[in-house]
């Protein structure tokens, strides 16, 4: 069992800034940063293996930076130049008990353990 708790989300005006945090109960390999609007389906943001091997969605590349803390055991997401459109649940997720991934996939169906998730709202 992963336990994954985030924070750090919010409200802010378009060009904001954010920076979510998810602290999990042991190590993975795979973890990564999801987000979900009502009535569509989950998508991933940015991910990573490892320190520093990271994958980013296109809509996010060069706003968004994905970094963790392997000794606090700690994800990060810092979101930078936010835009309306990146209002959405956004989720931590980790891979575990499956075997490593060996890159660092955006696909939700290959995590499996999640966090409850954190409100970021851009208005603008």
């Amino acid at each position: 069992q992963v336990q994954l708790v985030e924070s750090g989300g919010g409200s802010v005006h378009a060009g904001g800034s954010l920076r979510l945090s998810c602290t999990a109960s042991t190590y993975t390999y795979n973890m990564g940063w999801f987000r979900q609007v009502p009535g569509k389906e989950r998508e991933g943001v940015a991910t990573i293996i490892a320190a520093d091997g990271t994958a980013y969605a296109p809509s996010v590349s060069g706003r968004f930076v994905i970094s963790r803390d392997i000794v606090k055991n700690t994800l990060y997401l810092q979101m930078n130049s936010l835009k309306p459109e990146d209002t959405a649940m956004y989720y931590c997720a980790a891979r575990a008990a499956r075997g490593p991934m060996p890159w660092p996939t955006l696909s939700s169906n290959d995590y499996n353990y999640w966090g409850q998730g954190t409100q970021v709202t851009v208005s603008s």
